[in-house]
């Protein structure tokens, strides 16, 4: 039986779209739903430590965005390239922004570096593959001249959103370097709060994946984009010893539930992994690791939704989301978190 796009639909009012974050991370909403009981709760993100139990365990996606919307100079042409990610150093397959006139070996010239790169061949569409000329310091020379990749619904103007974009558009904890999109549900932790908790760390790094629109009314005919993640020797040990224990892992993020699933499904047990993965999640998906869902709320159609609705139960999920609309929830990547258990 085939899933139809068309059934993961929701209406959202554009005035609950978060275009901004809190003021403070944790003062954020958030909605407790309960999958036994399919009773919904409201609090405040900073009360998360009173909804867990001293024995869970979060395990939390420490990849880092970095400033990937780079302009540059093709002849005459002024184009907008995002880095998408790094084939071998200096090699980057990148999305090129108008791409029709960009030829094959173009030189591109960076604004306000000495960055160069030259085009040197093309996967399709926009996408093409760039070698950049070597520099004493590349990252630090991205870091000057780029822009962080907010979602193209966030629109900015003034070096004052861009600062601030810097600073929250980037978990507290994110060390990582890989990513050109936030793990957004762990934008809301501050210090204070994860000192209370029991958490570790994977890693993920979220690629332009994540803004692709799901094209075909028949979900399963969807393809995800491959995205690198890695668990380390220490964390592994950690999640399988609680996987095999009564208490609960309470996974933070898409990100981090299809890392955890991933390699469950490869080696049927926790392990230290670093590979790619296409996982794509939707109802039907049986979930063998994690136990509870910390998440925002997502675009409609979308694979985060999808994922979401796995987990939750598409009824529940759906009431859910009428609810936070009732209520004025603040949506998407700066809006406000869920915790299903």
């Amino acid at each position: 039986m085939s899933l139809k796009l068309s059934d993961f639909d929701y209406k959202l009012p554009k005035t609950l779209i978060a275009l901004q974050p809190t003021k403070r991370r944790d003062e954020s909403r958030l909605m407790l739903v309960d999958r036994k009981t399919e009773s919904i709760a409201h609090y405040r993100f900073r009360e998360l430590a009173q909804l867990l139990d001293d024995t869970d365990l979060l395990v939390l996606n420490n990849t880092r965005v970095f400033p990937a919307r780079l302009n540059a100079r093709a002849g005459k042409s002024q184009v907008e390239i995002l880095l998408l990610r790094e084939l071998e150093p200096q090699v980057w397959e990148a999305l090129i922004k108008p791409a029709r006139k960009i030829t094959i070996p173009e030189i591109l010239h960076f604004d306000d570096s000495q960055l160069q790169a030259t085009v040197v061949g093309t996967t399709g569409g926009s996408i093409r593959i760039i070698r950049f000329k070597k520099v004493n310091n590349f990252w630090k020379t991205i870091e000057n001249i780029g822009l962080i990749p907010l979602p193209p619904y966030i629109k900015r103007s003034g070096k004052e959103y861009l600062v601030m974009d810097r600073q929250r558009y980037q978990t507290i904890y994110s060390n990582k370097i890989g990513s050109i999109a936030a793990p957004t549900a762990g934008l809301h932790f501050t210090t204070e709060l994860l000192d209370r908790l029991q958490h570790l760390f994977v890693t993920l790094h979220v690629g332009y994946g994540t803004f692709k629109p799901i094209r075909s009314e028949n979900i399963q005919h969807h393809s995800m984009d491959a995205e690198y993640y890695q668990v380390n020797k220490a964390s592994a040990l950690k999640i399988e010893k609680q996987r095999l224990s009564p208490y609960r892992i309470v996974s933070v993020g898409s990100t981090s539930t299809r890392v955890l699933e991933q390699v469950f499904l490869s080696h049927r047990k926790i392990i230290p992994s670093n590979s790619w993965t296409q996982l794509f999640i939707f109802p039907g998906f049986r979930f063998r690791v994690a136990d509870c869902l910390l998440t925002n709320f997502h675009l409609p159609k979308s694979t985060l939704f999808l994922l979401t609705c796995a987990f939750t139960g598409t009824d529940l999920l759906k009431k859910a989301y009428d609810q936070a609309i009732q209520e004025k929830y603040r949506f998407y990547s700066y809006g406000d978190a869920m915790l299903i258990i």
